[in-house]
């Protein structure tokens, strides 16, 4: 690299920022490929036969598989999931706790897509009180929500949340439940139910790894730009003193 003069401070920032602009490429990729594999699971699963709740619970990987249920919602403690939006309307998801009558055990399942037009007035829905047949899946969240504030336990029913966690539910009520979140199906209690698996698809990581990768072969670009520039201009410049001096 004879002749080759970038200075000492457009140095250090290429070697800070490109690792970091390369890293971040690599990180979209392997985030495309995990979505990928995500989608290819849920399309093999959500084609399968529902199976029962026993059975369910014997599965080491129980992600999007479907199951059925038996039992009745316990319309006492309902969880309404904020800022989730349809058709570009603002509303919630209803999530109730079901007991499965054969197996004794609770799940939190999701039962759809509520508006909420007026922040005033809370919205309107209305729980089953017969025992109901249910088809459902198994949703599992790809990630860990991000809350600024975690949502306030022991609030008034029903309760405004910002997070899914089923877990903390049954600790607070007692019960012995399911952990994740059972989405369910059209049918008896369902309201809208229609949920996007994952909210950016594989093709969005790969364009993102595109434009990280290009945003470092740039920077370095640059870096071999201005080291050469720079080279050239201080010969040309020594040249012109020399010239001056004779």
């Amino acid at each position: 690299m004879k002749g080759f003069r970038p200075g000492i401070g457009p140095t250090l920032v290429v070697l800070l920022l490109l690792p970091v602009l390369v890293a971040l490429g690599f990180w979209q990729l392997g985030r495309g490929e995990q979505k990928r594999q995500l989608l290819a699971s849920y399309a093999e699963r959500r084609a399968a036969e529902p199976v029962a709740l026993f059975e369910l619970l014997a599965s080491e990987d129980p992600a999007f598989r479907r199951v059925r249920l038996h039992g009745h919602f316990d319309a006492d403690h309902s969880l309404l999931l904020d800022n989730r939006l349809h058709d570009g309307k603002v509303g919630v998801e209803l999530l109730q706790p079901f007991l499965d009558q054969a197996s004794g055990r609770w799940l939190l399942v999701n039962r759809g897509w509520l508006p909420w037009p007026d922040r005033r007035t809370p919205p309107v829905f209305s729980t089953p009180q017969q025992s109901l047949s249910l088809d459902a899946w198994v949703y599992v969240s790809p990630g860990a929500a991000f809350q600024l504030h975690a949502d306030p336990s022991g609030a008034s029913w029903p309760r405004l949340i910002t997070a899914v966690g089923p877990q903390a539910l049954w600790a607070e009520l007692g019960r012995s439940g399911f952990d994740h979140e059972v989405r369910l199906e059209s049918g008896p209690g369902a309201y809208l139910t229609e949920w996007p698996v994952v909210a950016m698809g594989p093709e969005k990581h790969q364009a993102y790894a595109v434009q990280w990768f290009a945003m470092a072969l740039a920077l370095f670009a640059l870096y071999l730009y201005f080291g050469w520039h720079n080279t050239r201009e201080k010969r040309h410049g020594n040249g012109h003193e020399s010239t001056q001096h004779l």
